[in-house]
């Protein structure tokens, strides 16, 4: 017999006597477990189903299989921290604007933007007013929701990302109210609190209706559907216009441009080409390479600010013109009161108070809405004039 065979035998033998051992002693002392089928029945074909049963027999007087046992008071309170329309769960405290500016900083802004306005796929929860009916409509806070006890139950509950409910009661109505002022619904010295939070209207607390289509629509879905002949006759009774995929039943003429269609475009581009030269010396007054890197600073700011073809006002207004302009000078635009002020005083525009803002917003307008905290080397702010000037003419 090899060594192998014979080391394997005498531990196959070691092992048969353990386990006699122990059979033997389970066998004389461990008491038989009772059948249990009188509680639970028959296993469910859910185990699911199985440990809910199983659950509530821990509370039954028929047994306890130590599963736990009933919530107290106090825990089931510790959970129930939602805050209703009604403002029902509301706590005490308050916040200022101001306040809300510094934590939003601090704990919102490196994904929602200094403005609200966020960043990359993280979601803006400023602007986007009347844009609902749009085709691609911007849903915010100030747009799209309803009750302003959703934005406190939220951000108390779940932000900041990564360290959800560490935000104190007064911490979190500083933040309410700095995205109540990012959507321009509060001024700068507002000061949301338990007293006034039901005093705060959101623009599309109107916009949302009871979802009665089970009974509005019933009678859609009992009928019995129709699989042919269901039409008289097909017509077409719309068309995509947008998608442009409903067929032409008429064919459209290629007709070449007329004698007097040709004259006048060529009338069209000789006035273009002379109106462009004026602005072809403008632009070479201009220092391209200081353009070109205001361009790069600028990126910075697009997500409030437009410039260019077409810009509009966003979080701030645009910026066509704003070199020479007065100062909170767009008509349609809601500035922040020192702004409005400084306007209202003749001041404008220049090299000079646009470096000076650029270097500390903040320091420049004491309370503007924008929280950007300013350029610090003067070659920055040179460029970033510099390609302001470039849409100012």
């Amino acid at each position: 017999m090899s060594k192998s065979l014979k080391l394997y035998g005498g531990t196959a033998v070691g092992a048969a006597a353990l386990l006699a051992v122990a059979f033997n002693f389970a066998d004389r002392n461990v008491t038989p477990m009772p059948e249990r089928a009188d509680v639970m029945g028959e296993a469910p074909a859910n185990p699911d189903l199985g440990f809910i049963a199983m659950a509530r027999a821990a509370s039954e007087p028929h047994g306890n299989y130590n599963l736990g046992r009933m919530a107290l008071p106090e825990e089931i309170a510790a959970w129930d921290v939602d805050v209703r329309p009604d403002a029902t769960g509301l706590p005490e405290g308050s916040g200022d604007v101001l306040t809300g500016e510094e934590v939003f900083i601090e704990q919102c802004a490196i994904c929602h933007g200094d403005f609200a306005e966020g960043r990359g796929n993280w979601p803006k929860l400023a602007g986007g007013d009347g844009t609902l009916a749009d085709k691609d409509p911007l849903k915010t806070v100030g747009s799209y929701w309803p009750y302003l006890s959703t934005v406190w139950d939220y951000v108390h509950r779940s932000m900041p990302f990564g360290a959800a409910q560490t935000l104190t009661a007064d911490e979190t109505y500083a933040i309410t109210a700095y995205i109540l002022y990012s959507n321009y619904l509060v001024e700068d010295d507002f000061v949301l609190s338990h007293e006034n939070f039901l005093e705060v209207e959101m623009p599309n607390a109107d916009g949302f209706i009871v979802d009665d289509r089970e009974e509005a629509e019933a009678h859609f879905w009992n009928t019995e559907a129709c699989m042919s002949d269901c039409k008289d006759s097909v017509e077409i009774t719309m068309r995509a216009a947008v998608l442009d995929v409903t067929p032409e039943e008429e064919e459209e003429a290629a007709a070449e441009p007329a004698a007097a269609e040709e004259v006048e475009m060529a009338a069209a581009e000789t006035e273009e080409a002379a109106s462009a030269e004026p602005a072809a010396e403008e632009t070479a007054a201009l220092d391209a390479e200081l353009v070109a890197a205001g361009e790069k600073l600028f990126r910075q700011c697009q997500a409030c600010h437009q410039v260019g073809d077409g810009a509009k006002n966003r979080v701030g207004p645009h910026l066509n013109g704003v070199m020479g302009r007065t100062i909170g000078g767009i008509e349609d635009f809601r500035y922040s009161k020192t702004m409005a002020a400084m306007g209202e005083e003749g001041q404008v525009w220049d090299e000079e108070s646009m470096a000076a803002f650029l270097a500390d917003p903040r320091g420049y307008v004491k309370g503007t809405k924008m929280s950007y905290r300013g350029l610090k080397k003067e070659e920055d702010i040179a460029a970033m004039t510099e390609y302001l000037k470039s849409f100012s003419n």
